[in-house]
């Protein structure tokens, strides 16, 4: 699988997430920025292609933070990492208009198809 060059975002406070996600997502031609806190990101958003964010994450959430990105007005699209299973969890990232919201664990494939399949949206 390859993936014209886009930028993409992937925020998660665990740093060994951070930095297995860059590996696996620079590995099929991705450019990577990594947060490890929304907070961090908030302070100076980048221009990107995706953003992909952990929903259990200290100080904001997965959801906190997307609602208050789409306050400032950005629609980047987002894939929403989880390891819950809570169908409201599921309707608010949709409100919130979260492309995707995958459950972990999950495989690199099914990661990695759902990015191709967002980047595709974009054109």
């Amino acid at each position: 699988m390859t993936f014209r060059s886009r930028w993409v975002a992937v925020v998660d406070d665990d740093a060994a997430v951070c930095d297995s996600m860059r590996s696996l997502l620079e590995a099929y031609n991705l450019d990577v920025y990594t947060y490890q806190s929304a907070a961090d990101f908030l302070k100076e958003p980048p221009d990107i292609a995706c953003l992909i964010v952990d929903y259990h994450m200290p100080a904001l959430d997965g959801l906190e933070f997307i609602d208050e990105l789409r306050k400032r007005g950005s629609q980047v699209p987002v894939i929403m990492i989880t390891a819950t299973a809570n169908p409201e969890i599921e309707c608010r990232a949709a409100e919130l208009g979260i492309q995707r919201v995958l459950r972990k664990p999950l495989s690199h494939q099914a990661l990695l198809g759902t990015i191709g399949e967002v980047l595709s949206d974009l054109g």
